[in-house]
């Protein structure tokens, strides 16, 4: 089932959670979620390298002076680079946290919807028409992202959409729902909505002369 982000304070003010406007008629939410927030750390802000980098800036400090004085009175002067260490983590975490918590990625029967941005909070609508194709890839801690390749004629923009794009497809960015849990029970909903929408018949009403 759905989850209902109507009830967070965040996005109160929008028709329907996560969209800009209300749904037009005969279109429906098959689908909502968001990213995961260490998972998005981890993916985007590189927080496993940073933490390794000061790990080793730690061990390295602490094994040059070793020699000297033993280990016994080396081992404090590793404080000051993991303390630093666990305060750059922790801003990275939170980045990642504040992106995660203003996200909220959509699946109708007719289209992909991205409510993204911490500062400047925009909606990107992706109708199935305008996509050609979808990959699936996996992420930290069990999540997945989904990355979706536009038709040619779509210009986006790779730092607007950031870090809900494909990282480093700079000519061509491909907007992707990033390490959202269960990403294979989300790509077969979306398998399934993109193949009913081209199934589904378009009867054109003319106006009578």
């Amino acid at each position: 089932m759905p989850r209902d982000y109507r009830d967070e304070p965040d996005i109160t003010i929008e028709p329907v959670a996560g969209l800009p406007e209300a749904l037009p008629r005969g279109e429906t939410i098959l689908w909502q979620g968001r990213p995961r927030s260490l998972a998005l750390a981890r993916a985007s802000l590189n927080l496993t390298w940073v933490a390794g980098y000061f790990a080793l800036l730690s061990l390295w400090r602490v094994g040059s002076l070793a020699a000297d004085m033993g280990w016994a009175a080396a081992l404090p002067y590793a404080v000051p680079f993991l303390g630093l260490g666990a305060a750059a983590c922790g801003l990275l975490w939170l980045l990642a946290w504040v992106q995660a918590r203003n996200t909220v990625y959509t699946i109708t029967t007719a289209r992909v919807a991205m409510r993204i941005g911490a500062a400047l909070t925009l909606t990107l609508n992706l109708p199935f028409q305008r996509i050609a194709s979808a990959d699936l890839g996996a992420s930290p801690g069990g999540t997945g992202t989904i990355a979706l390749t536009p038709v040619e004629e779509t210009r986006l923009s790779y730092a607007v959409l950031w870090p809900h794009v494909r990282p480093w497809h700079l000519r061509q960015p491909k907007p992707a729902l990033r390490c959202i849990p269960d990403p294979e029970r989300v790509a077969a909903i979306l398998a399934d909505a993109v193949e009913a929408r081209r199934l589904t018949p378009h009867v054109a009403v003319l106006a009578a002369e």
